[in-house]
């Protein structure tokens, strides 16, 4: 029996850190992990870079100007349908005010409940990762 390659989507993603909040969008609903919160950003295109598609992604999805970006950690995640590759970058400066230009909400979430809100599987490790990094107990 041939065994069947599941998709791979390679997506850029953002975290917009401010404070001991992150910011947060919902996915919409009929979209693979439809109504769970996520980091925003999307899916690269052919021949783009991740930081091409990181800026392209935010200034569609949430309307701001990403001025400076670093690299926060890249991870693989096997739902049953695909495969995902994430480059996921810390957003340090960007201009403009985010807001869900798709009419999708946004929300400021606190570190600190990160682990309580319905997320992407594959966004878990960067949750432990970004509360290991920031978060600071009181």
């Amino acid at each position: 029996m041939a065994s069947l390659v599941k998709p791979l989507l390679h997506v850029a993603v953002g975290v917009i850190l401010h404070q001991q909040q992150v910011l947060l969008a919902k996915r919409a609903a009929g979209k693979h992990q439809a109504n769970r919160w996520e980091f925003p950003g999307g899916k690269l295109e052919q021949g783009e870079t991740v930081v091409a598609a990181l800026k392209r992604e935010l200034a569609e999805e949430i309307g701001i100007t990403v001025l400076e970006a670093e690299p926060f950690m890249q991870l693989q995640h096997e739902y049953p349908e695909r495969c995902v590759l994430l480059d996921i970058y810390l957003v340090t400066d960007f201009s403009g005010e985010p807001h869900g230009a798709e009419g999708q909400p946004l929300y400021w979430a606190e570190l600190s409940e990160l682990d309580r809100l319905s997320l992407p599987d594959a966004n878990q490790p960067i949750v432990e990762k970004l509360q290991a990094a920031f978060l600071v107990s009181a």
